[in-house]
């Protein structure tokens, strides 16, 4: 880029040589960050309008969350789970009660815990539901992004994240997001759960059509399966909502969350449901020896603490409803269309107009972070704690792109 200085290209060329190319990232080298704002190596500043994909929904160096981490470093990091520590208990005891559920099942990463909520539901469908030994199935959507293990990529109908990974695991039957009909007529005897994204985030934040969660979870409860909820991306206050399936009054039987519940600290993730789904499993079936460790305990503890205030589900909401009106004022001109909900949105740019990597490095030169995905879409989803002066700043440099 023009404005690429010796230090960053510097750092550039150094990663290139050196990481694998699993990543495409903008042309920018952070140094320092904070609520909203990033400053690179050079000491320009930007406005993050991405928030690690919703891991920073509570924005950078977030004053509560980096001193209950701070507290905890002068204590104890890690035990491994073969010991319990004193932050344990109140961790899965707290979110459970956020969740409206009975455990919790601490890992690491997103990944992790879709992995963990396949496993569950696999084995809730042997020892409860008396599917055969090996049979179980499980729903899943086209275009969804749950992570990116063999298991995970085995039911993506993304090229770029499923080709040359084979051979894939078996048991999974792919419908079309959205289509309920198709959903419904999936459902076999053994059916074991269904597995959704309330919200697709990386095909584009798309939002299914109105009653579709609601529809999922009458036939999943009435044929005796598990509705399984990837919330995370979409959880954690990102919609206006605690979580996503409450804008259609639903409660998941199984809620998957990790990004946000980290506080863009350290990574934390988890599986929530009742006695009699978590329940299935005993000492040494499933384990992560970081998983739920006091670190990220005290963490996430300070992270449902803030959620409990409803303070930024409101903000998510109100600054949520402005940056849909903003953007829905462009639709027709240089954007063909604008989905999202919250502070949330996924923008399809006229493909005249550029890329939607073209896009995102334009606003990069004007001091914005976004991200594209799908070819001319890109996405914005800054930290709830973003003022709205600094959102309005950075939709204006939007507005100034796509004037070009």
């Amino acid at each position: 880029m023009s404005t690429t200085d010796a230090t960053t290209a510097a750092a550039l060329a150094s990663a290139e040589a050196h990481s694998a190319h699993n990543y495409h990232p903008l042309p920018v080298v952070v140094a320092e960050a904070e609520g909203a704002w990033m400053t690179d190596v050079e000491g320009r500043r930007y406005l993050d309008m991405l928030a690690g994909y919703s891991a920073l929904n509570f924005g950078h160096g977030n004053r509560r969350l980096i001193d209950a981490a701070k507290a905890q470093l002068e204590r104890v990091t890690l035990t491994s789970r073969a010991f319990h520590h004193d932050r344990f208990a109140a961790f899965c005891a707290e979110l459970a009660a956020l969740c409206g559920k009975d455990m919790v099942l601490p890992m690491n990463t997103g990944a992790e815990a879709v992995e963990t909520a396949v496993k569950t539901a696999r084995k809730w469908g042997y020892r409860v539901k008396g599917v055969p030994d090996g049979r179980a199935r499980i729903i899943v959507a086209a275009d969804n992004f749950h992570g990116r293990t063999t298991t995970i990529v085995s039911f993506s109908t993304d090229p770029e994240a499923r080709a040359d990974y084979g051979p894939y695991t078996p048991g999974f039957d792919i419908v079309p997001y959205g289509d309920l009909e198709a959903l419904t007529a999936a459902i076999t005897d053994e059916t074991v759960a269904v597995l959704l994204e309330p919200i697709q985030g990386e095909a584009g934040v798309l939002v299914p059509p109105p009653g579709y969660v609601a529809g999922v979870r009458a036939v999943t409860r009435e044929r005796n399966v598990l509705f399984v909820a990837d919330e995370i991306q979409s959880g954690l206050g990102r919609t206006g909502k605690t979580f996503a399936c409450e804008h259609e009054g639903v409660v998941p039987d199984v809620y998957v969350l990790g990004k946000a519940l980290g506080g863009g600290v350290v990574p934390v993730s988890a599986v929530v449901a009742s006695a009699d789904v978590l329940g299935v499993f005993r000492a040494g079936e499933h384990g992560s020896t970081f998983g739920g460790n006091p670190l990220a305990c005290a963490v996430a503890l300070e992270v449902v603490a803030m959620l409990r205030s409803g303070e930024y589900q409101q903000r998510a909401t109100e600054l949520g409803d402005h940056l849909h009106r903003e953007l829905n004022l462009l639709v027709g001109g240089a954007v063909r269309a604008v989905r999202g909900r919250g502070l949330w949105a996924g923008v399809d740019i006229d493909p005249a107009r550029g890329t939607g990597r073209q896009i995102s490095e334009r606003l990069m030169e004007r001091g914005v972070l976004v991200k594209d995905t799908h070819g001319s879409t890109i996405r914005l989803a800054p930290p709830l704690v973003i003022s709205k002066e600094d959102l309005d700043w950075g939709l204006d440099q939007l507005r100034a792109v796509l004037s070009e």
